[in-house]
C-alpha cells in the first residue's frame, strides 16, 4: 500500500523532476537522430549530398556507401564530408569536387578530428564526419546543463530552447560545422566567467578553426574594462586568432586565394526586413503550412532575442557582450543567410540566442520573454522529424562481415512500406540489385519472399544462369537461392514471368501488375 509514496516523493522536488523532464528529452532526440541511421549508410543520410555532388565527388569516395539524394539539394555538409577524406586540402580532384575549396575549407576542425578518428581511412571518415554532429549535440546538453542548472522553469526552458534550436538541429541534420563551433565558443565564455585563465583562449581558438565568425566571441572573454586591460584583451584576441589566420595562409599558399564570403551581407537592417516580408509571405504562398509557421515562429524569436539584447542593456557582462556582437552581425546579414526554411541565420544567431537565455534566465524574465525567444524549437524538431527513403530500396542489413541493401530497378513500381516490411511490384520482368560493403567477390546465398497477383510462372538468374524456376501464387512463398558470385560487391538478379500483368483495378490509368518481392535476406 505504501511502496508508491518514496517514488512520488522524489518527484515532488523539483531538481528530481527537472532531471526527469531532461531525461525524456534526451531519449526524444535520440529517437529522432537514431530513425536516419542506416545499415548500410550509416549516418551519411545527414550529409545532404545530391547526384550533381557524386558526379564529382572524389575517386575514392563514389563507389563506397554514401547515400546519394537523387533530386537538387545538395548541401555545404557534402563539402566538409570530403575534406574528412583528404584534409590537406589541396590537389585538382579536391578542387573540381567542391564548389569552392579555399571558401570550404576555412572551416576545417571537424574535417580533421574525423580524419584523425579514421585513421586515414577517407570512406570511414566520411561516415565518422556524418555523426560527429551527434556527439556535438551530447556535449553541448552537458556543458547547458552547467549553465542551466536542474533548478527551476526557467533553467529547463532555457537548456531545452538552446539543445532544439533550429539552429543546433539544422546543423545536425545537415552536417555542419554550427554546432561544434557553437558548443566550443559557450565553453569558452563559461570558463572565462569562471576565472580560468588559459583553457577559453585554446577552446576560442578551436572554435575559429571549426566556424570563422566564432572569432567574434572574443568579446566574451575580456577581463576587467576594456580600458583597465586592453592590452592584454588585444592579446588574447590575436592569441585565438593565430590558429585560423595559419591555416588561412596555408591555403592562400596551397589551394589559391581564400573567399571572404563577403556576399554573405548587406547593408543593415535591409536582410532582416527581406526575411519579415518573405516569411509573412510564405504563410500564403507556401503549401506547406507548418514550414511556413515555424520559419516565421524562428524569425520572430531571433527577433526577440535581438530586443531583448537591445533593451536590457549590460556591458560589463561578458554575456551580453556576446550577445551585442551577434546584434550587429544580425543587422548586416544577406539576403543568401535569411532566405529558406527556417534559414541559415539560425545557425550562425546561436550565439546571440545563448546570450540571450543566460540574461533572462537570471534577471528572472517573465514566461513570454522565454517562451518567445525559443520558438525556433519547432524549426528545429521539424528539421530532423522526416527521414528520406530511396524509393527503390527494399530491403538492408548489416551483420559483421558487412552492409548490403538491395534495391528495385526502373522496371519496378514503387517501393511500398508496411508495419513490418517493404515490398514492390513487376509487371513482367525486373532486377534486384545487390550492393555489399566492404568491395569483396564473395559468393552470397539469397533467400526471397514473392507472390503473383495471380498464379502465374516465374524465373530467376543471375549473369544469364536460371537460379530458380517454378509457379508462384497469391500467398507469400520463400524461395531460396543456390549461392552466387558477386563480382566487386555487386550483382543483379533478374526476375521474370511469361505471364502477362493483370490491372490492379477497373479505373483507368490502373498500374499493371505481375508478381510482387516482399523481402530479400542476403548471407
Amino acid at each position: 500500500m505504501t511502496t508508491g509514496r518514496p517514488a512520488l516523493g522524489w518527484l515532488r522536488q523539483p531538481e528530481n523532476l527537472q532531471r526527469l523532464a531532461r531525461a525524456v528529452l534526451l531519449l526524444f532526440f535520440v529517437w529522432l537522430a537514431g530513425r536516419f541511421w542506416h545499415p548500410y549508410y550509416g549516418f551519411t543520410r545527414f550529409i545532404q549530398l545530391d547526384e550533381s555532388d557524386a558526379a564529382v565527388m572524389l575517386p575514392e569516395l563514389r563507389d563506397a556507401p554514401i547515400y546519394v539524394y537523387h533530386y537538387a539539394g545538395g548541401y555545404d555538409g557534402a563539402a566538409y564530408a570530403q575534406l574528412a577524406a583528404r584534409p590537406a586540402a589541396r590537389g585538382p580532384e579536391l578542387a573540381h569536387a567542391l564548389d569552392s575549396l579555399p571558401y570550404r575549407a576555412r572551416r576545417i576542425l571537424l574535417s580533421w578530428t574525423a580524419h584523425v578518428l579514421a585513421w586515414g581511412d577517407p570512406v570511414r571518415a566520411v561516415q565518422i564526419y556524418a555523426g560527429l554532429n551527434l556527439a556535438g549535440w551530447g556535449a553541448l546538453a552537458w556543458l547547458l546543463a552547467k549553465i542551466f542548472p536542474p533548478q527551476n522553469w526557467r533553467n529547463f526552458t532555457a537548456w531545452a530552447g538552446l539543445l532544439f534550436s533550429a539552429g543546433v538541429l539544422h546543423s545536425v541534420r545537415l552536417a555542419l560545422t554550427d554546432l561544434a563551433a557553437f558548443a566550443l565558443l559557450a565553453a569558452a565564455v563559461w570558463s572565462a566567467e569562471a576565472g580560468r585563465r588559459n583553457r577559453p583562449v585554446a577552446l576560442l581558438a578551436a572554435a575559429g578553426l571549426v566556424r570563422e565568425t566564432a572569432l567574434l566571441g572574443a568579446v566574451g572573454l575580456w577581463r576587467g574594462s576594456w580600458r583597465d586591460d586592453w592590452r592584454g584583451n588585444i592579446f588574447r584576441l590575436v592569441l585565438a586568432a593565430v590558429p585560423l589566420g595559419l591555416w588561412l595562409l596555408y591555403l592562400k599558399a596551397n589551394s589559391g586565394p581564400v573567399g571572404q564570403g563577403l556576399g554573405n551581407f548587406n547593408w543593415p537592417v535591409l536582410g532582416w526586413v527581406e526575411k519579415l516580408a518573405a516569411s509573412v509571405a510564405q504563410l500564403r504562398a507556401e503549401p506547406d503550412t507548418w514550414l511556413a509557421l515555424t520559419t516565421l515562429l524562428a524569425f520572430g524569436a531571433i527577433t526577440v532575442q535581438f530586443a531583448y539584447l537591445l533593451l536590457r542593456r549590460e556591458p560589463g557582462n561578458p554575456w551580453w557582450r556576446l550577445g551585442a556582437v551577434y546584434d550587429v552581425l544580425l543587422l548586416s546579414l544577406g539576403t543568401a543567410v535569411w532566405a529558406g526554411h527556417p534559414g541559415a541565420a539560425t545557425r550562425i544567431l546561436l550565439p546571440l540566442a545563448l546570450a540571450f537565455n543566460v540574461l533572462a534566465v537570471r534577471r528572472r524574465a517573465g514566461p513570454a520573454w522565454l517562451l518567445a525567444g525559443n520558438a525556433t524549437v519547432f524549426a528545429g524538431v521539424l528539421a530532423l522529424w522526416q527521414v528520406p527513403q530511396d524509393a527503390h530500396e527494399l530491403a538492408a542489413g548489416r551483420t559483421s562481415a558487412g552492409a548490403c541493401v538491395v534495391r528495385t530497378d526502373n522496371r519496378w513500381q514503387g517501393v511500398e512500406h508496411g508495419r513490418n516490411r517493404a515490398w514492390a511490384w513487376c509487371a513482367q520482368a525486373g532486377g534486384l540489385e545487390i550492393d555489399c560493403w566492404p568491395r569483396r567477390a564473395d559468393a552470397v546465398k539469397v533467400q526471397v519472399e514473392v507472390r503473383g497477383i495471380t498464379p502465374r510462372q516465374l524465373e530467376i538468374r543471375h549473369a544469364g544462369q536460371l537460379l530458380w524456376q517454378g509457379e508462384i501464387g497469391a500467398k507469400l512463398q520463400t524461395i531460396s537461392l543456390p549461392a552466387f558470385p558477386l563480382e566487386n560487391g555487386r550483382g543483379q538478379l533478374e526476375l521474370a514471368s511469361p505471364a502477362d500483368p493483370v490491372p490492379e483495378g477497373a479505373e483507368a490509368g490502373a498500374r499493371q501488375l505481375g508478381f510482387a518481392v516482399y523481402g530479400v535476406r542476403v548471407d
